[in-house]
């Protein structure tokens, strides 16, 4: 009894001692680089983690022929994006250049998920970027389908309807990032704007 009796006064001690080294550790100087450094390797961690439900999501084309080409081309390779807006929407300059960065972070947003390497390469050029015109719906779908045909990404913006176009309506294409050759065989006869 007496045995339990003197464990029993050993035990608020104990606690004190715990209580202060918690006061000590959790101090503004420890605590907040440890979340910094937490949240620094948390988004590493996230970055080097597939995307989750990419199937499901995802919006681009990536030719099935050509796409371990494109992603493993050479570094030396030259690498542009090409944009292509329907005329017949007769959308102002204001849209298309809003419809213009639609499409071109629509693409690299997804390109982030499975082609990181085929981006960097791009930037690595500068991002180049053309913008040319199509005449209509159909001549989009025919670029789109000859782009993703020999493997090149593609991303279509459909606008949300809430200023100059009918909600849902296809506005600008994008072609690439790819080779330039490849991509100049799809959209090089095109106009620019």
């Amino acid at each position: 009894m007496f045995a339990s009796f003197r464990n029993v006064s050993q035990h608020p001690n104990k606690q004190k001692q715990e209580r202060e080294w918690l006061s000590v550790s959790f101090k503004p100087e420890n605590f907040i680089p440890g979340v910094v450094i937490g949240f620094i390797l948390g988004l590493l961690w996230d970055l080097s983690q597939p995307g989750k439900d990419q199937s499901k999501k995802n919006k681009i084309s990536v030719g099935k022929v050509q796409q371990r080409s494109l992603v493993t081309s050479n570094g030396d390779e030259e690498l542009k994006m090409v944009l292509v807006v329907r005329r017949d929407l007769k959308m102002t300059t204001g849209k298309i250049a809003s419809q213009c960065a639609h499409a071109a972070t629509g693409v690299y947003a997804e390109l982030m998920q499975s082609h990181r390497s085929l981006l960097r390469q791009w930037e690595q050029y500068g991002q180049p970027k053309i913008v040319v015109t199509c005449k209509n719906q159909q001549e989009m779908n025919k670029l789109k389908e000859a782009a993703e045909g020999i493997g090149l990404p593609t991303f279509v913006v459909a606008d949300a309807g809430r200023t100059q176009v009918v909600s849902g309506s296809k506005t600008v294409l994008a072609v690439g990032p790819g080779p330039k050759e490849s991509v100049d065989s799809v959209t090089g006869k095109q106009a620019l704007l």
